[in-house]
Formats: structure tokens, C-alpha cells, sequence
């Protein structure tokens, strides 16, 4: 099979989708999961509670960047690329990844290894916005050309 963008971006929006999803599944299933996770690790019954706020706290930001990802996306297949929208949708993702490296970090503090997910999520966060600002310099630059044509 030959891979196409068309390819490359359906593929991306299935991604969206299998997220969203497996996001649905973990907020639905948040009481018990957390019950599971401090039966496996023998931990006190707070902890559960203190995983259960950042499950939900951290959820929402996850919505909310799935949903820029998906209107990024469809920009992008309608060919809106460099858009002054496409740069908001970025902005706000990466303030999004930004949230959960918050979150994360505040949950290290009762579980270490959030700390790991916090770095990720912020390492996240700063790529986002170095792209964002590549395409609001790329904007600018179209916007100068079409004004010399």
C-alpha cells in the first residue's frame, strides 16, 4: 500500500478516536481503577482518592486537546494549513500538555512516577509551541508574500 498524506491524516484522526475512546473508558472507569491500582500496590485507601482527582482534573485538559487535535486536523485535510486557527489550536494545546505537567507534577508527590509523565507532558508542551510558533512565522511570511504579488 502506498502512504499517502490522505493515508497519513485518516490515520491520525483514527488515533483521535482511539484516544477519545480509551479517555472515555478511563473516566468511566476511574472509581475502579483506582480501587485495582491501590489493592495491587498496597497503598492507603486516600491515595486512591488523591488518583481520582487527577484522573478527572487531568481529563479535562485531555478533552480538550483531543478536540483542538480534531479541528486542527480537519483544517489541515481541507487544506487550511497556515491558518491563524491552526495556530490557536496549537496554543491551546500546548497549554493543555502544559495542565497536565502540572497535574502530573502535584501527583508525583503522592506517587513518584508521575514525575516521569509530568517531564513527558511538559517535553510535549515545548515541542507544541516551538511548531506553533514555526507556523505563525509562516503565516507572516505568506502574509507579506500575497501582499507583493
Amino acid at each position: 500500500m502506498h502512504w499517502s498524506k490522505d493515508h497519513s491524516a485518516a490515520f491520525s484522526r483514527v488515533c483521535v478516536i482511539i484516544f477519545a475512546l480509551c479517555l472515555l473508558a478511563l473516566d468511566v472507569g476511574a472509581y475502579w481503577f483506582a480501587a485495582w491500582f491501590v489493592q495491587v500496590r498496597l497503598l492507603r485507601w486516600q491515595l486512591g482518592i488523591f488518583l481520582m482527582i487527577s484522573i478527572y482534573s487531568g481529563s479535562v485538559f485531555a478533552w480538550l486537546c483531543l478536540c483542538r487535535l480534531w479541528q486542527l486536523l480537519a483544517n489541515i485535510r481541507r487544506g487550511d494549513v497556515f491558518v491563524d486557527a491552526n495556530v490557536a489550536y496549537m496554543r491551546s494545546i500546548s497549554w493543555c500538555c502544559a495542565a497536565a505537567a502540572v497535574i502530573c507534577l502535584l501527583s508525583a508527590a503522592y506517587y513518584l512516577p508521575f514525575a516521569f509523565v509530568a517531564a513527558a507532558a511538559g517535553f510535549m508542551a515545548l515541542i507544541v509551541r516551538i511548531v506553533k510558533n514555526a507556523f505563525q512565522q509562516a503565516i507572516a511570511m505568506k502574509d507579506e508574500l500575497d501582499l507583493t504579488i
